[in-house]
Formats: structure tokens, sequence, C-alpha cells
């Protein structure tokens, strides 16, 4: 079976600096400690509204992320056509409600889960996961066979608070490991 490869999700340290619409935490820094800690990729999610990472963070993510580069952003004209110039390594498109704090939308796996893992399966193709998975409800999923790649933010970034970025990185990094 492959190794899982971890996508760091780091919108919530833009979500930091952007409260107080100051320049830190830098997203861009995090991404270099996420990387150092063992990370495979990057993840944004590059919002209509730019809530929390700005165009620019993207820009300076592409200059700089010599792992994965992973954007995800809303199906619109303007924001494909700016991806086509930054040329991210991935780009994946996420239904956007303005009214939700963080994307909340996504699959079940409970309901659909085995079913879309099998399709994959059948057309060759790699299946990424990520929204609501922490360090508690990971295990199931990494069983998974069909899953090459998590994108984890929210709970590494929520830990990290407590314990560094750098420990939370490697903490979820071992438990894809087991």
């Amino acid at each position: 079976m492959e190794r899982i490869r971890l996508g760091v999700n780091i919108d919530h340290v833009a979500t930091l600096r952007q409260a107080r619409r100051s320049l830190q935490p830098d997203p861009v820094w995090a991404a270099a400690v996420a990387t150092l800690a063992g990370a495979d990729g990057i993840t944004v999610h590059l919002r209509s509204d730019r809530r929390h990472i700005q165009d620019r963070d993207v820009q300076l993510l592409r200059q700089t992320v010599n792992t994965h580069l992973n954007v995800e952003l809303a199906a619109d004209d303007e924001m494909v056509g700016m991806m086509v110039n930054i040329k991210p390594d991935a780009v994946c498109l996420v239904p956007e409600n303005p009214d939700e704090i963080t994307t909340e939308g996504g699959l079940d796996l409970q309901k659909a889960g085995d079913r879309v893992a099998r399709a994959a399966r059948q057309l060759g193709l790699k299946v990424h996961a990520g929204h609501g998975l922490n360090y508690f409800n990971l295990l199931p999923v990494v069983g998974i066979p069909q899953i090459t790649e998590l994108n984890i933010g929210h709970a590494i970034i929520a830990q990290a608070v407590l314990v560094g970025l750098d420990r939370a990185v490697r903490d979820m990094k071992a438990l894809l490991e087991r």
C-alpha cells in the first residue's frame, strides 16, 4: 500500500492574521515550517470573498513551496483564470456558501465513500480527502486503500496553538504512518 501524503491546509493561519488585518502570522512562513516538519504539500482555499487567504499569499506560495501546492477555489471564471497564471500543482473546486464560517460541505463517507473509492479505482483516479479530519477520527480514513492524500487544516492549526506547528505536523504525520 502506498504511503498517504499529508497536505497541510494553512487557511486558519491567514484567518488569525486577517482578524487584525495585520501581517502576522504569515501563512507563507507557516507553509515553510509545515514543510520542514514533514508536510508533503501545502493547501490553501482562496475564497471569493478573500476572508483569509489573499491573492498575494497564493502568488508567494507558488514561488516558495517546493513540495506540492494545492489551491481550493470556487468554480468561477476569474478564480480559474488566476490559477491558469499561477499554475499550482493541483486545483480543487469547492462549493462556497457565503454564510459559512469555513467550508462545511463534503462527502459523507458513510453514504458514498465506498462507492466513490471503488469508482476512483476503476477510473485510475487518485483520491484525496480532507475537511473535518482530526487526530481522533483519522484512522478509519487512513484505512481506505484508494486514498492517496489527506489535506488537513483546522485540526493541525488548532493543535499548533498549544504545541507549535512543527510538533502538530509531526504528530499528524506519525498517525498517517501507522
